[in-house]
């Protein structure tokens, strides 16, 4: 069977017989040079995949970077006399196939002599992920009973949803679709702070994503599906990735602000011709491009505007598109095949929230973090196993602590912890101020509320501590409503020498079946981007085809039940034959081993 795809360049398959080969040199590759604009993962997986896989010479790869350090939205960092700082953590699981192909040829940053991948494997063989408590309320009691609470009827509902068609949800939204009783579910509170959607969000992302995840249903209420790098992402991702281009030949320049991209479009053919950048100074730094230049386009950022404040300054909130959704905008203007931007940075009201990355430099504060967590911050094992969201938060704030040291060089004692706020224009519990006007030492006695400090020792215990807090205007602009065309293929119809990557590009699967807000949706346009402009000879994996395997759908409906049996509405004589007719078959003990029957 041939899996559809919307360029007939590209192979999709699955199993190890593709995924094992290794790809011979692309035809006239020697004749071909890249440009990448942005430092992204998506963009450094493709100059990654550009060297492995397409055979080319590094040194004729070339990263255009607007910043003074690659990594795009995957940081960590710490930031001279401010303290430790990330916009966000990203959560992975077992069936990210593209990455975990790229991160097994990697030598890992931690021990050189393990891949990625492996080090990446048995730090969570070792240490495995899960969460002693998920939702909190009345600051700092456990909330959650380790289950969804749906009951029958709510999830019907949620089977009906995912059966919807991809066109039916177009440019609609979640709470256009859900029901009241849904929206204020135990379900929703996991979901919506887990992936930081919010009710206005688009149902059709909504969608892919309980069926892109659907074998993890089951692990969503104590987060044991999820796994977290020993260290910051930064450090454990982008680092060896960097390193392998550079050590390949690979160039890097940065403050290099690409502005457009000039194509020549025609009715059978499409061919980029000219970068147009300036440097820092304004200083033209334009490419002229010929067919044999490959060009890697980033469109759009979820991290682009991000404004930093200190324990003193509130974070800026910086409205303005700028970066590479200028690029994007004046890419769009040249075909309508090049999507619409507008659809996804028009309203940052809709699309921010506010992260803060708060450390404990003494043991005072991490005593109350191990109230909740029932583990010790020290000792550089799994802590609160992801996210830990106190449900009667009016910033809806949810923090969590991955194994520390989680910085190199961290002293032994700090504790560094993610905060963030998916409500960020409205009053906290304690500081009576929106998340966005507030501090970072504001930031740090809100969160010290939610977790149990008593109130007369929060001031005393946020003077132990230091935060960088980060307001992000387009953070979750990718799951804006929005409808097919408004993002662009990965390689246009008829493109000859160009590819757009990451968040706001449409993959060339039929149907798309990769979720964005991952790293592996990165890796994946990467991929794919490079095997179609090169003629890479063998296939890019398939999203993992759990929602196709009868296994994962009847367990899901099991978890999502909490074990309860379903009660499927049939006439009393019906379902006698039904029953009956399955008796002693391989669909009886199908039924009954996932708890249908």
């Amino acid at each position: 069977m041939e899996l559809k795809t919307h360029d007939p360049r590209l192979t999709l398959t699955n199993g190890t017989y593709h995924s094992l080969v290794n790809a011979r040199k692309p035809k006239n590759i020697e004749d071909k040079k890249a440009y990448l604009i942005g430092t992204g993962i998506a963009s450094l997986a493709a100059g990654c995949f550009l060297v492995r896989d397409a055979h080319m010479d590094g040194s004729k790869i070339t990263f255009l970077e607007q910043l003074e350090l690659p990594g795009g939205s995957l940081d960590g960092e710490v930031l001279q006399n401010a303290g430790y700082v990330a916009r966000g953590g990203r959560e992975m699981g077992h069936h990210f196939e593209v990455l975990w192909s790229l991160f097994s040829s990697l030598p890992a940053t931690e021990d050189p002599s393990m891949s990625v991948l492996d080090h990446f494997y048995y730090t969570n063989y070792d240490d495995p992920n899960y969460s002693n408590c998920r939702i909190t309320k009345n600051r700092g009691e456990r909330y959650d009973n380790g289950k969804f609470n749906l009951g029958q009827d709510l999830a019907k509902e949620l089977a009906f949803f995912v059966g919807t068609t991809d066109e039916e949800l177009e440019d609609k939204a979640i709470e256009d679709i859900f029901s009241d009783e849904l929206l204020n579910s135990d379900f929703w509170a996991y979901w919506r702070t887990m992936f930081a959607f919010e009710n206005w969000d688009s149902a059709l992302e909504m969608k892919l994503y309980m069926n892109r995840f659907i074998h993890h249903v089951g692990g969503l209420p104590d987060l044991s599906a999820l796994q977290f790098s020993r260290h910051d992402q930064y450090t454990s991702f982008v680092m060896p990735m960097v390193k392998y281009l550079k050590d390949h030949g690979a160039k890097f320049e940065y403050g290099v602000t690409v502005t457009n991209v000039e194509f020549d479009v025609a009715p059978t053919k499409k061919v980029a011709k000219k970068i147009v950048a300036t440097d820092k100074n304004g200083k033209d730094l334009s490419i002229d491009l010929t067919e044999n230049d490959l060009v890697f386009i980033t469109n759009g950022s979820i991290t682009e505007g991000s404004g930093y404040g200190d324990d003193n300054t509130p974070a800026p909130f910086n409205k303005e598109p700028k970066g590479c959704w200028t690029l994007w905008q004046n890419i769009a203007k040249q075909s309508e095949e090049f999507g619409h931007p507008d659809k996804f940075c028009y309203d940052p009201e809709r699309s921010n929230w506010e992260s803060c990355t708060v450390t404990c430099h003494d043991e005072r504060v991490p005593a109350y973090i191990e109230k909740i967590t029932k583990r010790s911050p020290y000792g550089g094992k799994t802590v609160s196993g992801g996210i830990v969201s106190a449900i009667d938060s009016s910033w809806l704030m949810s923090w969590t602590i991955n194994r520390q040291e989680q910085y190199y060089g961290q002293p032994e004692k700090d504790v560094a912890i993610w905060v963030y706020g998916l409500l960020s224009d409205v009053p906290g519990d304690y500081i009576t101020k929106p998340m966005r006007d507030c501090t970072g030492k504001e930031i740090t006695k809100e969160w010290l509320f939610h977790i149990g400090v008593p109130v007369n020792e929060i001031d005393e215990l946020a003077e132990s501590c230091t935060a960088v807090p980060v307001m992000m205007p387009y953070i979750t602009a990718q799951f804006l409503p929005r409808k097919a065309g408004d993002r662009p293929y990965v390689v246009p119809k008829d493109g000859v020498n160009f590819a757009f990557l990451g968040q706001f590009a449409e993959t060339l699967d039929d149907p798309g079946r990769d979720t964005v807000f991952t790293i592996e949706y990165s890796g994946r346009t990467a991929m794919e981007a490079v095997y179609v402009l090169t003629g890479v000879e063998k296939g890019v994996p398939e999203v993992y085809a759990s929602r196709y395997d009868i296994r994962y759908l009847l367990s899901a409906v099991s978890s999502l039940l909490d074990g309860e049996k379903p009660d499927i509405d049939l006439p009393p004589l019906l379902r006698h034959k039904l029953v009956k007719q399955i008796k002693d078959t391989e669909i009886e003990t199908l039924l009954k081993e996932y708890h249908i029957l």
